[in-house]
C-alpha cells in the first residue's frame, strides 16, 4: 500500500516552493509527483495551427520528488507522516502517525 496517492492534500518541506501546500495530480514510476500549482516551470512552444496551439512562453507544472513532500494533517495544521495501520478484519487503512487518525482518500 502506497503512503501517498493521487488526490492527497500535501506540503512541500524541502525546495525553492518550501511550505506551499497543493493536491497531487499525478505520481510517477520514477518517485516523482505533479502537484497543483507547485514547482511551475516555463515551457517556450512552437506555435501548431492544426492543435490550436497558440505558442509562446506556456507556464506548466513540473515534477517535484516524493521526498520533498509530505501529507498535510488538517487538524494539526502541519505537515505528518503516514503509517499503515491493519484493521480486525485485515484491511489496511493510512492512518497519521502523530494523531493516528484515518486519512480520508
Amino acid at each position: 500500500m502506497k503512503k501517498i496517492k493521487t488526490g492527497d492534500e500535501v506540503i512541500v518541506i524541502a525546495g525553492k516552493d518550501k511550505g506551499k501546500q497543493g493536491s497531487i495530480t499525478k505520481i510517477l514510476e520514477n518517485g516523482r509527483c505533479f502537484v497543483s500549482g507547485i514547482q511551475m516551470v516555463k515551457r517556450h512552444t512552437k506555435p501548431n495551427p492544426q492543435a490550436g496551439v497558440a505558442g509562446g512562453l506556456v507556464e506548466k507544472e513540473g515534477s517535484i520528488n516524493l521526498s520533498n513532500v509530505s501529507i498535510f494533517n488538517p487538524s494539526s495544521k502541519k505537515a505528518d507522516k503516514v503509517s499503515i495501520k491493519i484493521l480486525e478484519d485485515g484491511k489496511k487503512v493510512r492512518v497519521f502517525r502523530s494523531s493516528g487518525k484515518e486519512i480520508q482518500s
